[in-house]
């Protein structure tokens, strides 16, 4: 199965990620990678930071003449900023810093960590629970998202809401149109939509304030059979969930229309059953599931949102906190920070999702190269074509 650990700070030397069970014979290079990173930076709303702090790209083992091996893949994400800026203040070496931030930000990690770990300055905490970690999960959910391709599912984001803007429901991405989304200032399809949310930004970045909004992402192609009703554990819906629900400032996340769902009657709140004589295959005539029923894959696209609350950082500190020297009354402290940053939210949960059906696909379908394990998912549609029409399956 898939194995993947991130280490590094915000503001240190490098992001490291080594990700384990990726099977030999994927062709991979720096710049899949590379165009992925590109991609989290993008969203209208974002601050210079994304300018300043490249991605300095080095894939350290686990590829070899543009293949995996089968081995752990390390990748190294380097800070373009260290030496200019950062080598004193996050040195590893023994000292301590002359300037200790102690007005934690409400909404963050700070002060919780601080008492968790008994530490006296809140950069301690916020160096690792800064979303700059996620470019980490970014380049291992990459690998994922190219050896999903390998077996036809592809994996798409928009974002649907931006502070109180919301975009028509209708409005959906296929499985090509990712090239489209990226090309929206806001990653959003919906073109009346993406105006307003551009002219809300505008309007919150004058007022030194943030804003979250809501991203949905959708895998298509999944194959049935993903996850189990087994185990609590194994249910591919709660495992969507915790992997989405792990991207800093994300406080809420729905498979299909899980919330809209609650509020209505059973008759109203499940997805048809059809036969496609045509096709020879079970049909859904919606998707207010999710494509996830029991806990498992349906075969249908999946579909998640993830909520993300308005960052915790202000470009206008207003945000009351305490001195955990003084215990005075004060405002919290000031980063760089975005006005927002759920268009590159939507990138992460691209990755997160392609990280968690990756893993249940070698779960499922195993294999030590990736021919044997596109042919162990080809005979297992056959398999299920047989059972659908009476058939014996060759």
């Amino acid at each position: 199965m898939l194995r993947y650990l991130t280490a590094g700070e915000s503001h240190g030397k490098a992001l490291v990620v080594v990700l384990e069970g990726i099977p030999a014979g994927l062709e991979l290079t720096v710049d899949d990678v590379a165009g992925e990173l590109a991609r989290r930076r993008l969203g209208y709303g974002r601050g210079p930071r994304m300018r300043f702090e490249a991605d300095e790209l080095t894939l350290l083992g686990g590829v070899r003449h543009g293949r995996t091996l089968g081995s752990p893949i390390a990748i190294e994400i380097g800070n373009s900023e260290w030496e200019r800026k950062w080598t004193a203040e996050m040195s590893p070496a023994p000292g301590e810093t002359a300037d200790p931030l102690t007005r934690p930000r409400p909404g963050h990690a700070d002060l919780a960590g601080m008492q968790k770990y008994d530490f006296v300055d809140a950069r301690d905490v916020l160096e690792r629970a800064s979303a700059r970690e996620t470019a980490a999960r970014v380049a291992a959910g990459t690998v994922a998202k190219v050896l999903l391709r390998q077996i036809g599912v592809q994996i798409v984001s928009h974002v649907i809401q931006l502070g109180p803007v919301r975009a028509d429901a209708a409005v959906r991405p296929g499985p090509g149109d990712l090239a489209t989304v990226d090309a929206s200032e806001v990653r959003c399809l919906d073109a009346d939509a993406e105006q307003k949310m551009i002219e809300v930004i505008k309007a919150t970045a004058k007022a030194g304030d943030s804003l979250g909004g809501v991203c949905e992402v959708i895998a298509y192609g999944a194959p049935v059979g993903l996850g189990s009703h087994v185990h609590w554990d194994r249910k591919l819906d709660a495992l969507l969930a915790q992997a989405l629900m792990s991207i800093q400032a994300v406080k809420g996340v729905e498979i299909g229309d899980g919330f809209e769902v609650a509020g209505r009657p059973g008759s109203e709140a499940h997805d048809p059953i059809s036969w496609d004589a045509d096709a020879g295959a079970y049909r859904r005539g919606s998707s207010l599931a999710g494509g996830v029923e029991g806990g498992i894959s349906t075969g249908e696209p999946i579909i998640a949102r993830a909520a993300m609350k308005p960052l915790a950082t202000l470009n206008r500190p207003t945000l009351k906190t305490v001195d955990t020297v003084t215990k005075e009354e004060t405002v919290s402290f000031k980063e760089r920070t975005d006005v927002t940053a759920v268009p590159a939210m939507g990138v992460v949960a691209e990755t997160m999702m392609a990280l968690v059906l990756a893993d249940e696909v070698l779960r499922k379908f195993g294999g030590d190269s990736v021919g044997e394990l596109v042919r162990n998912v080809t005979g297992f549609a056959a398999q299920v074509s047989a059972q659908a029409t009476g058939s014996e399956a060759g």
